[in-house]
C-alpha cells in the first residue's frame, strides 16, 4: 500500500467513524449492489396515480406552477409554428441552436425561411436553445433531459431561453416510472453521462432572500407538448 493509499484510508476511516458507520466495505457493497439490481421504489404521491390523460394535465399544471410556459400542439409538424410564434410573442430573434437529435432533422425548416438554426453545443452567445426531453414527470412538472450529441447538456444551461419539446407519450406520473423508461432505453450499464432534471427556470434566493431568475441556467423555460 502506498503512502497515498494509506492517507486515503485514514481520511475515509475518519468519515466512517464520524457517520457512525463501521460496517465492512463488503457489507456496504452488498447493500449498494442490491439497490442497483432491484431498483427499490419510493412512495408515489396520490396525485400521480391517475390515468395518462390526467397525468398530462397534471404535468401542465405543475410546470406552470414553477413559472414554465407551456404550449400544446397536435402533431410534430406543428412544432416550428409554435416555436416561431413563441419567439415573436416574446420579441426574441428568430434564431436558435439545437443538437443532432434525429427528431428535429425532418421538421419543415424550409417552410420557416426567417427562422435561423444551427446544430451543436450551445455557447454563451446563444440566446435560445431547442432540445428534446427524454421524459416529463407529472408529479412535479419536471423535465428529464438526457445528455448526448443529440441533445448537448449546454443547451439546458447556457442560453437565456430554453425551448423543450416533450411528447405526451413520454409523460409519466412519477419519477420511478421515468427512471424505468430511462433504463429501458439506455440499458443498465449504458446510462447517459448526465441526466438533468429541470423544473422551471433557474432560480435562487441565496442573496438577501431575493428571488433571482437565471442564476444557474435559463431565465425562461418554454415547453411544447406534442400530441393530445
Amino acid at each position: 500500500m502506498t503512502i497515498e493509499d494509506e492517507r486515503r484510508e485514514q481520511v475515509l476511516g475518519t468519515v466512517r467513524r464520524s457517520l457512525g458507520n463501521m460496517k465492512s466495505d463488503k457489507a456496504r457493497r452488498a447493500i449498494v449492489r442490491g439497490r442497483l439490481e432491484n431498483h427499490p421504489k419510493g412512495e408515489i404521491p396520490a396525485r400521480a396515480q391517475v390515468n395518462h390523460f390526467k397525468q398530462v394535465d397534471l404535468f401542465v399544471e405543475m410546470a406552470g406552477a414553477v413559472d414554465a410556459s407551456v404550449d400544446r400542439v397536435k402533431t410534430k409538424a406543428d412544432i416550428l409554428d409554435a416555436v416561431t410564434e413563441f419567439l415573436r410573442s416574446r420579441n426574441l430573434p428568430q434564431s436558435l441552436i439545437h443538437g443532432d437529435d434525429a427528431y428535429f432533422a425532418d421538421l419543415p425548416w424550409g417552410k420557416h425561411k426567417t427562422l435561423e438554426h444551427r446544430r451543436g453545443p450551445a455557447a454563451a452567445k446563444d440566446l435560445v436553445s431547442l432540445a428534446k426531453a427524454h421524459s416529463g414527470v407529472a408529479e412535479t412538472g419536471t423535465l428529464m433531459m438526457a445528455s448526448g450529441a443529440d441533445n448537448p447538456v449546454t443547451l439546458n444551461f447556457l442560453p437565456d431561453v430554453s425551448i423543450v419539446v416533450l411528447e405526451t407519450k413520454d409523460i409519466t406520473g412519477d419519477y420511478e416510472t421515468a427512471w424505468d423508461r430511462l433504463r429501458e432505453k439506455f440499458g443498465e450499464r449504458e446510462m447517459p453521462r448526465t441526466l438533468n432534471m429541470v423544473t422551471g427556470p433557474s432560480r435562487t434566493a441565496d442573496i438577501e432572500q431575493t428571488l433571482l431568475l437565471g442564476a444557474h441556467g435559463p431565465r425562461s423555460v418554454h415547453i411544447i407538448i406534442v400530441g393530445r
